[in-house]
């Protein structure tokens, strides 16, 4: 099998339309692809916090084009994507987090379903479309805290009103998919990818362990964990940026099977751990009399056990995760001190795509 990691060769000179570049997964996504020579056209909104890994490494004079705009506007949206004449699409941008779905749902659902549905029918009836890719999470799964992974075809489902919008997006795609791009000339292959708990530097938004961590540990304050026992298969930025451009990759050439259509991406038994875990590799990783409290918290209801089966990811495209939580969490801390010491962050985020890639192909 080919090496599992994204071909420069493939990328080199390919338009791509990305929407989320502003944020944390969109910006080390954005990053790799121009890295790898590819044309990035990016639609979001302001970075949602500052600092961000988005100014930290100067994405906006690195890639073709960064559009500041809502996708909850469809005319602008639609004007950049048919502006950017994109051969691959890739939609990030979302409201990613679980409290603020909670306390805000009405404009959660308006970003994650109606949002999806307007960068959908944006891009519909461009020509030229190879593939689009919908970035979703983990918790669309109906989750009945059950002890085995869930895999691609088990039911979706909500408890909440984060998981709820995600999986309305995911049905959002299913019918696009079904209405439109499959019935184009030719037909388009458009899919989803389910991956969470994702970790790793330039990630500064509230209510995210190891943002929360950096914050604590760098004013000398304990971190406060709500739900220590909580499992979580946790992975590094790198590992789900590398298996979603592979997916993007691989479906654009026709190099996956037609019927695979959604894709879970996660790391395996050893790195689903309880928050404690994690946080006492944070701990660790940081010094300095780092250390964390137990404060409880029930106003979200949020699942004791979640974990993803990956096989059709790894049979199908050699991906697994290269780094385990250590090892995310060294780079992670590794990361942030470089910028809290004022270090070229641009370089520094390059340099890690270097060691990640090495790591997987040595």
């Amino acid at each position: 099998m080919t090496h599992p990691i994204p071909d420069p060769n493939f990328w080199r000179g390919r338009r791509v339309f990305l929407t989320g570049h502003t944020g944390f997964v969109g910006g080390w996504t954005a990053l790799w692809l121009q890295k790898m020579g590819a044309e990035v056209h990016g639609f979001a909104l302001n970075p949602p916090t500052a600092p961000s890994f988005f100014a930290a490494t100067n994405l906006p004079d690195r890639i073709a084009a960064s559009t500041i705009g809502d996708i909850r506007d469809p005319a602008p949206l639609a004007k950049a994507a048919a502006a950017a004449k994109p051969g691959i699409v890739l939609h990030l941008a979302a409201q990613p987090l679980v409290r603020a779905a909670f306390h805000d749902p009405v404009a959660t659902f308006a970003t994650n379903v109606m949002g999806t549905a307007h960068l959908l029918d944006a891009v519909r009836n461009l020509s030229g479309l190879a593939a689009v890719v919908v970035f979703t999470t983990d918790k669309v799964y109906r989750n009945v805290n059950w002890p085995w992974p869930y895999r691609e075809n088990d039911p979706l489902g909500a408890d909440e009103p984060y998981s709820a919008s995600k999986s309305g997006a995911e049905l959002v795609t299913e019918a696009f998919r079904n209405s439109y791009f499959s019935r184009a000339e030719p037909p388009v292959p458009v899919i989803t990818v389910r991956a969470g708990n994702i970790i790793g530097g330039g990630d500064w938004a509230e209510d995210r362990i190891v943002p929360d961590a950096v914050r604590a540990f760098s004013a000398r304050q304990p971190l406060i964990i709500r739900n220590p026992k909580a499992v979580r298969p946790w992975q590094h930025v790198l590992d789900a940026a590398r298996g979603l451009l592979l997916i993007a990759e691989r479906t654009a050439a026709k190099k996956l099977p037609a019927e695979t259509l959604s894709w879970n991406l996660g790391p395996g038994d050893a790195e689903t751990t309880p928050v404690s875990d994690l946080v006492e590799h944070l701990v660790r990783g940081w010094g300095e009399g780092a250390r964390w409290e137990h404060r409880g918290d029930n106003e979200v209801k949020e699942a004791h056990f979640l974990t993803l089966d990956s096989h059709q990811a790894a049979r199908h495209l050699g991906w697994k995760p290269i780094w385990n939580v250590a090892a995310s969490v060294q780079h992670s801390v590794s990361w942030y001190r470089g910028h809290l010491a004022g270090d070229d962050m641009a370089k520094a985020s390059l340099a890690e795509i270097d060691r990640h890639v090495a790591d997987v192909a040595p």
